[in-house]
């Protein structure tokens, strides 16, 4: 009977583990089929390389065994894919792979490197639309937005295969005869490069083609919510390199959290860092390299403003700033947050933008007709209801929008608000969210100065036909900020001038222009040709 009683007992243990066993099959198959990727509406996914568990690792080979994290769709809050971040001995691995890769790079000469670069470029013209398809996916932009992000990419490798050619510094004259007195630039060595999520692709390649152009490798970790763009572009960058035959290490990628990117910050052998992202966490990354001496090139906020004249072309004025607000879901960092209206247009602006919002297609993202889609997270639909809040207290009035859409996904409507003081707290907060604050003033001196009264320094413009206001603006008492237009919108900058903003706004610059001094160290050279040892200014020493 005990063994008939041990038996049945037996029987029915290996009963209830294998139905346990197929239960746990049954809940992956489901969550394996409820994987967008695994749809056959988003099978161009595989196109990029990426499938349901993605390897969050590139130093050269694949790895990841840290946290596994999901990515998820901003449209419907629907399951993309996964991706398994870096431990941080997997970080300490490919810093060092990283740094021999250097010493192979840093032996090839600029042209060659620029040349590179040039095929890097290439390869992301191939895969544009694809690849602009997945940032509208997984961040959330529309689909023409998505692919200019990843032509961004492309504009800078052509403008750094130019620059592979251009590179250099001058010879000085000096006072001493016989002697040449120049300037050497040399490649900082390992650039580390921290982006955000709302441009998941272009922050990254305006970094990295200019810093490979002038000789350094790089090692790159973009957003936790955007970690599948991180592994499409690094698979990219990386059949460059492996097709060259040159170490993989040169473009690095770690996917991960805070741990990942505090390592970056206080790592002595990460020559500069490059950090895109807010103002709070910009202050502890720059406070970290500060403290051990490193180089730091930070990319933070912006509380950027239009200003309209009484003389302001209104035809201009109206798409700017609509598009300037609203583009991106107001998730750029140039988004115009503050719209600064003359007295005497006033009304008749903003009767006339409030029409225009009504008049935005919103959609999924990439749908090709759609031209404002959700915001990046849940949280920031919460922090855009916190705000909406706090300037009703404080005395705005919404013109337009205010609430959150009935609709799957992250999706507010686009908010025009009035009423409020120039100095009001939520002016003055940079909340990444489609709420435009319209400011009504009376004269130039106090337009330009609500423009500079704002911590950050990003981007500014005015809208005008007086020429004279225009220099003013542009002038010592006109704008603070990096960016300083006329007549066009806060957002859409060329990558062919330096990118970046001064105050909290962290006072860095990237991409074009002489940005790429900031990825190089400077050497001032003197070569004593002749016989004699003359000293400078004059001094004797016999």
């Amino acid at each position: 009977m005990q063994r008939c009683f041990t038996l049945t007992l037996a029987w029915h243990s290996r009963l209830l583990l294998r139905n346990k066993f197929a239960s746990v099959r049954c809940h992956q198959s489901a969550a394996m089929s409820s994987l967008l990727i695994n749809q056959p509406k988003y099978s161009w996914l595989k196109e990029l390389g990426l499938s349901e568990d993605n390897l969050g690792v590139y130093n050269g080979s694949w790895g990841g065994s840290g946290e596994v994290i999901t990515s998820y769709c901003p449209a419907n809050n629907e399951p993309i894919a996964r991706v398994t971040q870096a431990t941080l001995a997997e970080y300490e691995d490919t810093v060092q792979k990283a740094r021999e890769a250097w010493k192979v790079w840093a032996d090839i000469p600029a042209p060659k490197r620029g040349e590179i670069v040039r095929q890097i470029g290439d390869a992301l013209r191939k895969k544009i639309k694809v690849l602009g398809s997945l940032v509208s996916l997984e961040m959330g932009k529309i689909y023409v937005e998505g692919v200019g992000e990843v032509q961004e990419y492309v504009d800078v490798c052509d403008y750094a295969v130019g620059l592979s050619r251009m590179i250099g510094g001058p010879i000085l004259p000096s006072e001493r005869p016989g002697h040449a007195l120049l300037e050497q630039w040399n490649p900082v060595g390992l650039v580390g490069i921290i982006t955000a999520f709302n441009f998941p692709v272009a922050v990254y390649g305006w970094n990295n083609a200019i810093a490979l152009t002038c000789g350094n490798v790089c090692l790159w970790k973009g957003a936790p919510t955007t970690p599948l763009t991180s592994v499409a572009v690094t698979k990219i960058v990386a059949e460059v390199l492996e097709q060259n035959n040159l170490p993989g290490a040169i473009c690095s990628m770690t996917c991960g959290g805070a741990d990942i990117g505090t390592a970056m910050a206080k790592d002595e052998r990460v020559d500069l860092l490059s950090f895109t992202g807010s103002t709070h966490v910009g202050k502890l990354v720059a406070m970290m390299v500060q403290e051990r001496f490193g180089r730091k090139l930070l990319e933070l906020g912006g509380n950027n403003a239009i200003i309209v004249f009484e003389d302001a072309d209104l035809n201009l004025v109206v798409p700017s700033a609509v598009f300037a607000s609203v583009g991106t879901a107001g998730q750029r960092c140039t988004t115009t947050r503050r719209l600064m209206l003359h007295e005497s247009v006033h009304d008749k602006v903003v009767e006339r933008i409030a029409k225009a919002y009504k008049q935005v297609r919103i959609g999924d993202p990439w749908d090709p007709s759609t031209l404002y889609g959700p915001l990046h997270t849940k949280q920031a639909v919460e922090q855009y209801l916190a705000a909406i809040e706090q300037a009703k207290q404080q005395g705005g009035t919404i013109v337009c929008g205010g609430k959150v859409m009935d609709r799957p996904g992250n999706y507010v409507e686009p908010t025009i608000i009035t009423g409020l003081p120039h100095n009001a707290p939520i002016v003055h907060t940079e909340t990444f969210v489609p709420i435009l604050y319209v400011l009504k003033f009376k004269t130039e001196e106090e337009a330009f100065a609500w423009n500079n009264e704002v911590k950050q320094g990003l981007s500014s413009s005015i809208f005008t036909k007086d020429m004279g206001r225009v220099f003013r603006w542009m002038g010592p008492k006109g704008s603070d900020c990096g960016i300083v237009n006329v007549n066009i919108p806060t957002s859409g900058a060329e990558i062919g001038g330096a990118f970046g903003g001064e105050k909290h706004t962290g006072g860095g610059r990237e991409s074009g222009s002489d940005s790429w001094k900031q990825y190089m160290r400077r050497s001032t050279c003197t070569i004593n040709y002749s016989k004699d040892l003359p000293l400078a200014q004059g001094i004797k020493f016999e």
